[in-house]
């Protein structure tokens, strides 16, 4: 009996020893950091997020997960408590998404900050403050993936319309005229070969063509130049266009002189030359009707009327 009563003695100090230990972990292990609890509040899925999951700001630890529960107010909305410590910058542009632990799949709550709104968004156990829930990467896989999965099908199909018989023999059939073709650019270079080693020669003539150009301009040039000097000195003031042009005014000076002092004197000598011309016919005139009168002389002239001798009758006729 003794024995038994000193076992379970034994067994009750253990016992009791365990017991006590347990608790001095907890006493020591407990947390004593005051956190400020906030909530978010998504329809996204939650898939490996657990109580006392880590919350991380920016890939720092700054709390955990307290709560994960269904919203009794709207169906299907999941409501996640936080407890984060007070000196995390929580503002009002402040987001979570879930992040993945490695290959475990196990999640935990990542915040982050695009610095849209700067303004501390203040959250106490009365009154919640929310953060949203952007999806995560995992998310935006599951909801394209559907989208990825019909392009993918539609991909097959079109390469199961690409690889269909006929197009098959129509490929067959370019590859063949690939081949043809080039088997003939292979005999270009054999055709260009004679071309191709009449080039020297050709290169040299054109040489010889460049360096007579290359002459004919140079003659040019001096031919141009000699122009402008030929130009220059016909303009010069004492050149010859100049001495063109005073003696021409000379001529002008001479003939207008001749205008007005030669002219008349010919005018009256024309005019004297006529008078006596007109003398010479009268007087011709009467060595026709009167001979005689080189021997005679002239005969004297009829009285007119009221002269001595003059008579009506022998008046000649009007």
């Amino acid at each position: 009996m003794e024995n038994k009563s000193h076992a379970l003695i034994a067994g009750l100090f253990t016992i009791l020893l365990l017991a006590a230990a347990i608790l001095l972990s907890m006493w020591f292990n407990r947390d004593r950091v005051v956190r400020v609890p906030y909530e978010i509040a998504t329809k996204l899925s939650v898939p490996g997020l657990n109580p006392q999951a880590a919350v991380r700001y920016r890939g720092l630890n700054v709390g955990k997960v307290d709560e994960i529960v269904f919203d009794p107010n709207e169906p299907g909305q999941i409501l996640i408590r936080l407890s984060v410590n007070p000196d995390t910058p929580i503002t009002q542009s402040t987001f979570a998404m879930l992040g993945y632990q490695g290959v475990t799949g196990i999640a935990y709550v990542q915040l982050d900050d695009d610095g849209s709104r700067p303004v501390r968004l203040s959250s106490s156990a009365q009154q919640l403050a929310r953060i949203d829930l952007h999806p995560s990467l995992f998310d935006a896989l599951q909801s394209k993936g559907l989208a990825i999965l019909s392009e993918a099908h539609e991909l097959t199909q079109r390469l199961n319309r690409l690889m269909a018989p006929e197009n098959q023999r129509a490929m067959l059939a370019a590859f063949d005229n690939i081949s043809r073709a080039a088997l003939a650019f292979e005999s270009i270079p054999r055709q260009l070969q004679p071309t191709l080693t009449q080039l020297p020669a050709l290169t040299q003539r054109a040489d010889g063509t460049l360096a007579a150009v290359t002459t004919l301009v140079q003659d040019a040039s001096k031919l141009s130049g000699s122009l402008n000097a030929l130009t220059a000195s016909l303009q010069a003031p004492d050149g010859a266009l100049a001495r063109l042009t005073d003696s021409m005014d000379q001529v002008g000076s001479m003939a207008s002189r001749l205008e007005y002092d030669a002219l008349p004197r010919v005018n009256a000598l024309t005019g004297e030359a006529r008078t006596s011309l007109q003398t010479l016919n009268r007087t011709l005139e009467n060595f026709n009707r009167r001979p005689q009168s080189v021997l005679f002389g002239a005969p004297a002239p009829q009285p007119g009327p009221g002269e001595p001798g003059f008579s009506a009758a022998a008046a000649p006729a009007q």
